[in-house]
């Protein structure tokens, strides 16, 4: 009788221990990490950018060492500082009024008897020609001109004649033309010495005539003497115009007179 009710119980306990152990295998304990943390799927690894490629160093590589100071790459070329333009020269534009007058100095000696039209005339200025202070021809400077007219003294009338002009200024080793107003000299009349001949010899004629054949001698002899007399003017020219080196002269410009000035 015992033996026929112990294998029930026998079978029951087999059962639920059978049971319990399913359960166990089926849910992990509670605390165990790896099972709860289990992923259903493997996700693919991030794909990494390539890394870029630095770029040269715009100026030259240094090095250091240690805790020195780097020092610098001596291998490239100094740079050569060129030297500095020098300014350029500047002007301005001056203007000498029309009548200006400068005083001359004459260089080349003159004479109406020697002297023919287009002979070259050269003075020297004795001071220079200046606007609001500033020189515009320095003093010493060599006005060229020529003779534009000329003529000697007649045998009976009319004065020697000589007339110039000034064309051009020279000074610092330049030429600039201008325009002076003509110069006109002329000969001193001689009427009072001609005259003074003339009745010398009608006086000397009335002498002699005078002493030959009384008093129509005289008037015979001063007619004579007379046409003696005028005919020695006839044969002597008057006085010729002379101007000797280092006569004092004046032009006056004709034409206003514009020059560059250099600062």
């Amino acid at each position: 009788m015992t033996r026929l009710w112990t294998i029930p119980v026998l079978a029951a306990a087999l059962t639920v221990a059978a049971c319990s152990k399913q359960t166990s295998e089926a849910q992990p304990p509670a605390g165990d990490p790896a099972a709860a943390a289990e992923p259903a799927e493997t996700a693919p690894p991030p794909t990494v950018a390539p890394a870029p490629r630095p770029s040269a160093p715009a100026h030259p590589a240094t090095r250091t060492t240690g805790e020195s100071r780097p020092l610098q790459n001596t291998a490239a070329t100094p740079a050569v500082r060129e030297p500095a333009a020098p300014p350029k020269p500047t002007s301005h534009e001056v203007t000498v009024a029309s009548g200006t007058e400068m005083p001359l100095e004459l260089v080349t000696p003159l004479s109406s008897e020697t002297a023919a039209v287009e002979t070259e005339v050269r003075a020297r200025l004795k001071q220079a020609v200046t606007v609001n202070g500033e020189a515009v021809i320095p003093n010493g400077a060599t006005l060229i001109g020529s003779i534009t007219d000329v003529e000697r003294s007649g045998r009976v009338q009319g004065r020697a004649r000589l007339v110039m002009r000034f064309t051009d200024a020279t000074f610092s080793g330049e030429r600039h033309r201008l325009n002076t107003q003509p110069l006109s000299f002329e000969a001193e009349a001689t009427k009072k010495q001609d005259a003074t001949k003339v009745g010398a010899g009608a006086g000397i004629g009335a002498v002699v005539g005078g002493i030959l054949g009384g008093g129509k001698g005289a008037a015979t002899g001063a007619a004579i003497g007379g046409a003696a007399g005028g005919g020695a003017v006839l044969a002597t020219r008057g006085k010729e115009v002379e101007l000797a080196s280092g006569t004092a002269l004046t032009a006056v410009l004709a034409a206003p007179l514009t020059m560059t000035i250099e600062n």
